[in-house]
């Protein structure tokens, strides 16, 4: 089964944007800015490391490439089973699957990073991750630092952040390399993110979420307070408001994606940091990271290097058990290869005709049963092209 993730601040990098333009799913940033008032293209194009690194401009662009990565996977036709984000990721997960409208996610994050970037000016705070040691190794060093620090994420094995006040964070490091940490990690953040130091940033924003009122969503997502998967728009008003000064708990997020049968997990947006929580936390689960255009191709590979792809896993239109629907990956006209007739035998990755400039791929191993769109027909993005039985 298959894993949408989304990474949080942090993961946000100069140029990010620029592979995109001229995409189809750019035009979701033409849209943010609208909604922002703010030129969104020139922060995922042009800005430097130090004004990404400004919350308030990290969780907009990060939001954004994300959705923008999502539109594009979307166009190939994937669907997950579960979603999860980390931190600010979790707003994208519910703007993807559809709880948050895109008005209401761009909203949101905006208020959030707004309310975050104030509490960090009145309530100054630090944030480390501390590597090499065990959850409850970690939860002893901040007990022992008798001070205002706390863990803010349990992010993978021998992966934890703490968060506090300076002197806080400093006295449990320093408990923490006597205890056998390997390394004290300070983080690039304007605030002590996911402890007691943002309640007013939680109780500012929980009103906005009220009034966006979250909507149930058919593909559930796990949520980083309670590591439970929830698809029920009324939970996610407290969940959202608790997330700002709970920790994140992506390693529980994680394994309770494993324990409802998620195998394959795909990150999209920029970084690639989750990719490697998810193989640090389930050594057994297949990942794959998607931040450019030019990665789309890798994730038609990765699919077919599945021993046996499940008919109920991926993605794409079902008709019945054994067969599937090629759908269009944009907008435009069809032009089916000539070379293909009923009866055809079809593998992962095979191109079954183009739209416009694009090639439609098959996600599927499988025996073309007919097209259902005809050349010089115009499609739109998703509209079935051709039909296959499974083989």
């Amino acid at each position: 089964m298959l894993a949408f993730t989304f990474p949080g601040q942090g993961s946000q990098r100069p140029g990010m944007g620029q592979p995109w333009v001229g995409h189809e799913s750019w035009d979701l940033v033409d849209e943010a800015s609208e909604i922002a008032g703010r030129d969104v293209g020139a922060l995922l194009l042009s800005a430097d490391a130090d004004t990404l690194k400004d919350t308030r401009n990290a969780q907009l662009t990060t939001f954004v490439s994300s959705l923008m990565v999502l539109d594009a996977v979307e166009r190939l036709g994937f669907e997950p089973s579960l979603c999860a984000g980390h931190s600010l990721g979790e707003y994208t997960a519910l703007t993807a699957n559809g709880a948050l409208g895109f008005d209401d996610g761009v909203r949101l994050v905006i208020e959030r990073a707004a309310a975050m970037h104030e509490v960090g000016q009145t309530s100054p705070g630090v944030m480390s991750a501390v590597l090499g040691l065990e959850d409850e190794d970690v939860e002893t060093a901040c007990r022992r630092a008798d001070s205002d620090v706390w863990i803010a994420n349990f992010n993978a094995p021998g992966q934890v952040v703490i968060a506090g006040s300076s002197e806080g964070v400093e006295l449990a490091s320093v408990h923490a390399k006597q205890m056998g940490a390997k390394r004290i990690m300070s983080l690039p953040v304007s605030g002590a993110f996911h402890t007691p130091f943002m309640s007013g940033a939680r109780d500012r924003l929980r009103e906005a979420i009220a009034a966006a009122k979250p909507r149930d969503s058919d593909v559930p997502i796990v949520s980083n307070v309670d590591a439970k998967a929830h698809n029920l728009g009324g939970e996610w008003s407290t969940l959202l408001s608790a997330q700002l000064s709970s920790p994140v708990r992506w390693r529980q997020c994680l394994l309770t994606m494993s324990e409802n049968g998620i195998r394959n997990f795909i990150e999209l947006g920029p970084g690639g940091v989750l990719t490697g929580m998810a193989k640090r936390t389930l050594t057994t689960a297949r990942t794959l990271s998607i931040s450019t255009p030019d990665e789309l191709n890798k994730l038609i590979e990765w699919i077919g290097e599945s021993a046996k792809p499940n008919p109920m896993l991926y993605e794409g239109e079902h008709l019945f058990a054994v067969e599937r629907l090629v759908v269009s990956p944009s907008a435009g006209v069809f032009t089916p290869k000539n070379s293909l007739a009923d009866g055809t035998r079809i593998s992962v990755g095979d191109v079954l005709g183009m739209v416009g400039d694009h090639e439609v791929r098959s996600l599927f191993d499988g025996v073309l049963q007919n097209f259902i769109s005809v050349e010089g027909e115009r499609v739109t993005a998703h509209q079935p092209i051709a039909w296959l039985r499974t083989i």
